[in-house]
This record gives C-alpha cells, sequence and structure tokens, in this order.
C-alpha cells in the first residue's frame, strides 16, 4: 500500500499474502522431474535461472554428473535469459519513466532470444528445456547461426539505448539519487544479483560458487558506486555486454 504526494512516496506498507501461488506445497507431491514446470514459473522472466537452480539441486543429490555439452547449453540458454529479462526491465522501466520508444525498442530485441528459446525448446516461455542431468535436446540446425547474428547485433542497439537515455535530462532526474539502498543494508536484507553489484559490491554466483562451466568463461562483474536507480540501470546494461561475451566463448568451445 502506496502512500503518493506527487512523484515522493510518502510510506509503503506491505501486505503479506498476495505473492504466494502455492508453488512450495505443490512441489510436496511432486515427482522430481514434474517440479521443473512449477519452479520456471516462479519467475516468468527469469525461468532458466529457476530450472537451473532446481535441476543444480536435484543432481547434486543424486551425485548426477552433467555432460559438458549440455553445461555449455545451459549457460548459452542462462545468459540469453538473462538479456531477456533484463531487456523486459529496461523496456518496462523507461516506459513508467516516461519513455515509451525504449518499450519498443527492448521487445523487439527481446523477441529475438524468445525465438532462440522457441527454436531450441518449443516453447517461448517457461521452455522446460533444462532436466535433470542436463537438456531436454540438443539444438537443432541453424539455431547457433541465427544466435551468433543476435550476438552481432545486440551492441550496437546497445549504443542506441545508451544514446538515448545516458544523458537524457528526465531519466537522469528519475534515476540518479533515487532508491539508494547501502551496501551493508542490502547484506543484511541477503539481497544479492545487479542490486549488490550496483552498491558496489562484486559478489556474483558465477564467479564465487561456478557451476555449469562458469569458471571456463572469461567475464568482467559490473558494479556502481552508491546503489541508486541510475547505477542498477548502468550494471544491467553491462552485464547484456558481459552476457554476449559469454555466450560468445560458450559457441566457440562448445563441446
Amino acid at each position: 500500500l502506496c502512500t503518493l504526494e506527487g512523484e515522493l512516496v510518502r510510506e509503503v506498507k506491505p501486505i503479506i499474502g498476495y505473492l504466494h501461488t502455492g508453488i512450495e506445497k505443490s512441489m510436496e507431491t511432486q515427482q522430481y522431474w514434474k517440479g521443473i514446470t512449477f519452479v520456471e514459473r516462479m519467475d516468468y522472466l527469469a525461468y532458466f535461472a529457476n530450472a537451473m537452480t532446481y535441476c543444480n539441486a536435484v543432481e547434486t543429490l543424486l551425485e548426477e554428473e552433467v555432460p559438458k555439452r549440455a553445461q555449455y547449453l545451459r549457460v548459452i540458454h542462462l545468459e540469453l535469459n538473462r538479456i531477456a529479462s533484463h531487456l523486459f526491465w529496461l523496456g518496462t522501466s523507461a516506459l513508467d519513466i516516461g519513455a515509451i520508444t525504449m518499450l519498443w525498442w527492448a521487445l523487439r530485441e527481446r523477441d529475438h532470444v524468445l525465438d532462440l528459446f522457441e527454436m531450441s525448446s518449443g516453447q517461448r516461455m517457461h521452455t522446460r528445456y533444462f532436466q535433470v542431468g542436463g537438456v531436454m535436446d540438443d539444438i537443432p540446425p541453424g539455431w547457433e547461426a541465427k544466435c551468433r547474428e543476435f550476438l552481432d547485433l545486440l551492441p550496437g542497439r546497445l549504443d542506441q539505448y545508451e544514446a538515448l537515455l545516458d544523458r537524457n535530462e528526465i531519466w537522469l532526474q528519475r534515476m540518479k539519487n533515487v532508491g539508494v539502498v547501502s551496501r551493508e543494508r542490502l547484506l543484511a536484507y541477503g539481497v544479492t544479483g545487479p542490486l549488490l553489484r550496483a552498491a558496489g559490491d562484486p559478489w556474483d554466483l558465477r564467479k564465487a560458487a561456478p557451476y555449469s562451466s562458469y569458471d571456463e568463461f572469461d567475464f568482467k562483474i559490473p558494479v556502481g558506486t552508491i546503489g541508486d536507480c541510475y547505477d542498477r540501470y548502468r550494471v544491467r546494461m553491462a552485464e547484456m555486454r558481459e552476457s554476449c561475451k559469454i555466450i560468445e566463448q560458450a559457441l566457440d568451445g562448445l563441446p
């Protein structure tokens, strides 16, 4: 429940109970391989990350070794999903601030990623492509070429986004020094990901506890300074560029 005065948020009262969808309870009676369908829907923008977490947990319990090619295919899809999720964040955030052009641009590029997901799994969202022990199928003929086309396209499009936003006065006024959360507070709350990195902490699970062969790829961890909305924007933009590098390395070295 938000109390606003113009554009200032005066008070926020959390109302518990709306988020829970019964997933934990539903999972109690599912066979392990049926759980993948549930966890993908906990975050409908990062379904591959959820599937990875769940499958990795089951594989650890079963002491199941995932083939190297499947590990690389997982990394490729995880990083494509990161890009798609960040693009959706960028487009909708800009829309909330008043820049509708960014919504069309970001969703245009996101559709390229969803096309790739549809090509490899048959589904654009909630793909269920990750399975316990690997992935459901190899990538089809032509998939790698289509993926490389996207990797060639995206950096130039990111340049266009930044040209529109980086020095836009409305964007800067509504992002800089807004929503500042300190590193210490984020750590106390157990917050990770781009929010923590935007506050200057370079913690990234892919580096701190590498999984699925992430330790075999060369990439940087973008960080911010004060942890405001603008820092979070800059971190996500940089992360998309790093994701492109990871995907390219994975394609080049695909076992």
